[in-house]
């Protein structure tokens, strides 16, 4: 059961970024993540300036660009609230067409879409290019607590089980008919998470069970321990580096 779950989140490849190892681009990740939000949303043409680095990095992968652009779509909550934002914040206004919007409502949502969007992008990049395993690895190897370790593990491990179990129930309610048309049908998809819900709980418990029949004891073995070169750490830390200098020249410039 544990073979190929979580495997749909990442693509298979063999360029220097699958290389790295994960605590390295986890690391990495995490950095470049820190300057983009300390960067001021005034500062525009460091935002471009960190795109391109990014669809460089990206480009390094060979992921198709058409999977980064679907998986994108996680983002599209954010963009509603940051369209939202201009019509709703206080303070003066400036014309933009027929609508006047507030002023700091416009720099807000630029902020929110700019500073998300490569945030989004650049977690994408980390996500398609290391192996789920090697994700909760990274984890262990950076020290985070155990319960974290764990809840990461099994998310990884049984995600797709849930999922295949939902679409299952979505092909047995197809076959008798079922059409969610109305608020009426509303009660058949609450019944549906509810049983599902149960499922998932139950199969919780029984893997639970297994695991202690085996000898768990509160941590996850891991047959390989990640290591990493200097050579390695100096090839990833280049992006987090190039930041800094992108930071470093708006704010003094």
């Amino acid at each position: 059961m544990g073979a190929g779950h979580g495997h749909s989140l990442h693509f298979h490849g063999h360029s220097p970024i699958h290389r790295l190892p994960a605590h390295v681009k986890l690391t990495t990740l995490v950095l470049f993540v820190l300057i983009v939000v300390a960067t001021p949303r005034t500062a525009v043409p460091a935002f471009g300036a960190y795109v391109a680095l990014l669809l460089a990095v990206a480009a390094f992968t060979t992921v198709p660009w058409t999977s980064l652009a679907r998986r994108m779509v996680v983002e599209v909550p954010f963009v509603v609230f940051a369209l939202l934002m201009p019509f709703v914040a206080e303070g003066p206004r400036v014309r933009v067409g027929p609508l006047h919007l507030a002023e700091a409502g416009l720099w807000g949502a630029w902020g929110l879409l700019a500073k998300g969007t490569l945030g989004v992008l650049a977690s994408l990049i980390f996500g398609t290019t290391t192996e789920p395993r090697d994700i909760v690895r990274a984890l262990e190897k950076l020290r985070l607590p155990q319960p974290i370790v764990q809840i990461a593990s099994f998310m990884f491990r049984y995600l797709e089980v849930v999922t295949g179990e939902l679409r299952r129930m979505k092909i047995a309610r197809d076959s008798r008919g079922f059409q969610a048309r109305s608020i009426r049908q509303w009660r058949v998809l609450a019944g549906t998470l509810g049983a599902l819900f149960i499922r998932s709980y139950e199969r919780g418990e029984r893997v639970h069970l297994a695991m202690l029949s085996r000898g768990y004891a509160g941590r996850l073995p891991f047959a390989r321990q990640l290591t990493a070169t200097w050579g390695d750490w100096g090839r990833a830390l280049t992006l987090p580096v190039a930041g800094i200098g992108i930071l470093a020249a708006v704010m003094f410039a």
